[in-house]
């Protein structure tokens, strides 16, 4: 720029001090400014402060400055899509596909991570799909026993994705890891003397903690790639929940809740510290990266309710007790959560907003007729799931309902991005029913349902960036979308 001096007031300053100044102004504030005279709009449209604005807002994290000729019109685009997207979720506007079952066997588990699904199947069988994609490549990842037939190994007891690695756990106490990069059969298999009762996988790296009997593994890749146990840890009790601390660096961090006492369990020196005990048992679990937040059962006998406490992981002392409500908490979500607030679901049908610098509860929303069974937040709108099979989707600024689709089974995954949304509704009953009749209709009854939903189709890719989740074909197949239906769907 051929500006040295930049009148501002009754002074002149250096265009690079006048940047400086600038930068601290949101987009309003630079409209504003780019009014005031030539000068001034030179500033306000700058590249450098459109891009740290771009960078702010979370609009193209991964760019650099140079990307880019004219940041300005990117944010501009970027605010559209924005407003298009949220547009899209309050009308319902997109379409959703109903992943492709499996005759003659039941849904046990599903998990998701960044529009990649894994499921399990009580036929021992475990599918991955990539969503981000138009062709849906479903590849069954194969067992390291060849002698296994398809639909002859024990039920799948839980199923684990993140961006490269797929785990499964079944019935019999094995353990199998897949390296999505690499193919469909397991890089590692690793068994237990007994079932597997809790199943984490760190979402940031290549970390598994399993819990069997009385015992806590954890497991992890060494330098040159060997799977082994990088920590191992016996706990007096059987543990119901189990989850991997995010960020932590090189030693995996677990917490892992076993009746009522919660244990955080360092992989660097194999210390188990006792975070909470002799109180009421645990109910639900989720940690974010310095926080663990968890569900405590309620004493009528005493007339205390149900509580969330929320602990420091760093401190190791508690920082919040919140809630003290008459029914128990079965979900808790801290991760996905806004800074300052988290949501739970209750038993008593309610999905609760906590405000964690005030400790009080912020919204309470009567969204199910049962109990609250997952439930997720962002920064406008709250999507939960219902032991009644229904999914619900809220606008928690206005306190409105905006949509909600129902199907027979428990919902016990939900997971959603600015664009899309998984759901699962996973039967309890494992046992067939009408096992005779091979139809959609009886497996969407019986056996459990998984659904993806896009609300912007643009983004979708031709080809999945896992080589698993490729198609064998030169050519993508456009015909082959697995599209069930499109919104509206009022009849549904």
């Amino acid at each position: 720029n051929e500006m040295n001096d930049v009148p501002f007031f009754d002074i002149q300053l250096p265009y690079e001090l006048a940047i400086n100044i600038f930068q601290y102004l949101d987009r309003k504030e630079l409209g504003r400014c780019a009014q005031v005279s030539k000068t001034w709009k030179v500033i306000a449209e700058d590249e450098v402060l459109w891009y740290r604005l771009c960078q702010q807002e979370g609009h193209l994290p991964d760019s650099s400055i140079s990307d880019y000729s004219c940041w300005k019109l990117i944010f501009q685009e970027c605010r559209a899509k924005e407003h298009m997207l949220r547009t899209n979720w309050k009308n319902r506007k997109g379409a959703v596909s109903e992943l492709e079952h499996i005759p003659d066997a039941v849904l046990c588990d599903v998990h998701s991570h960044d529009g990649v699904v894994i499921a399990g199947y009580t036929s021992g069988d475990v599918r991955v799909w990539d969503t981000r994609t138009w062709d849906y490549v479903a590849p069954f990842l194969e067992s390291e026993d060849e002698e296994d037939e398809p639909g002859m190994q024990p039920n799948v007891s839980f199923v684990r994705i993140n961006s490269s690695l797929a785990v499964a756990a079944y019935e019999d106490g094995f353990l199998n890891i897949w390296d999505l990069r690499t193919g469909k059969y397991p890089v590692h298999r690793f068994e237990h003397d007994a079932r597997i009762q809790a199943l984490a996988l760190s979402q940031d790296d290549a970390t598994v903690a399993t819990a069997s009997a009385f015992d806590v593994v954890m497991l992890s890749p060494s330098e040159e790639g060997y799977w082994q146990i990088a920590a191992e840890f016996e706990v007096p009790k059987l543990v119901q929940y189990l989850e991997i601390v995010p960020e932590t660096g090189r030693y995996p961090v677990a917490v892992a809740a076993a009746g009522d006492l919660m244990y955080l369990l360092k992989a660097e020196d194999s210390a188990r510290t006792l975070l909470y005990a002799h109180g009421p048992p645990v109910t639900c679990l989720d940690v974010s990266a310095n926080q663990v937040a968890f569900g405590v059962q309620g004493l009528g006998w005493v007339y205390e309710g149900s509580k969330i406490l929320v602990y420091s992981l760093e401190a190791g002392r508690r920082l919040l007790k919140l809630g003290n409500v008459l029914r128990d908490f079965t979900c808790v979500n801290l991760s996905d959560s806004p800074p300052n607030l988290m949501v739970s679901g209750n038993m008593d049908g309610r999905v609760r907003i906590h405000d964690l610098r005030s400790g009080n509860i912020a919204l309470s929303l009567s969204a199910h007729q049962l109990g609250v069974s997952a439930v997720q937040m962002d920064d406008w709108k709250i999507v939960s799931g219902g032991e009644e099979g229904l999914v619900s989707v809220w606008d928690y600024r206005t306190n409105q309902k905006l949509w909600e689709v129902y199907s027979g089974h428990p919902v016990q995954h939900i997971s959603f991005s600015s664009h899309s949304l998984i759901t699962a509704n996973v039967p309890y009953q494992t046992v067939m029913r009408n096992v005779d009749l091979d139809s959609f209709t009886t497996h969407r009854r019986h056996r459990g349902l998984i659904r993806a939903y896009e609300f912007a189709v643009d983004q979708l890719a031709f080809q999945s960036p896992l080589p698993v989740c490729r198609s064998s074909c030169d050519a993508m197949a456009t015909h082959y979308y697995d599209l069930a239906l499109a919104f509206p769907y009022n009849h549904v």
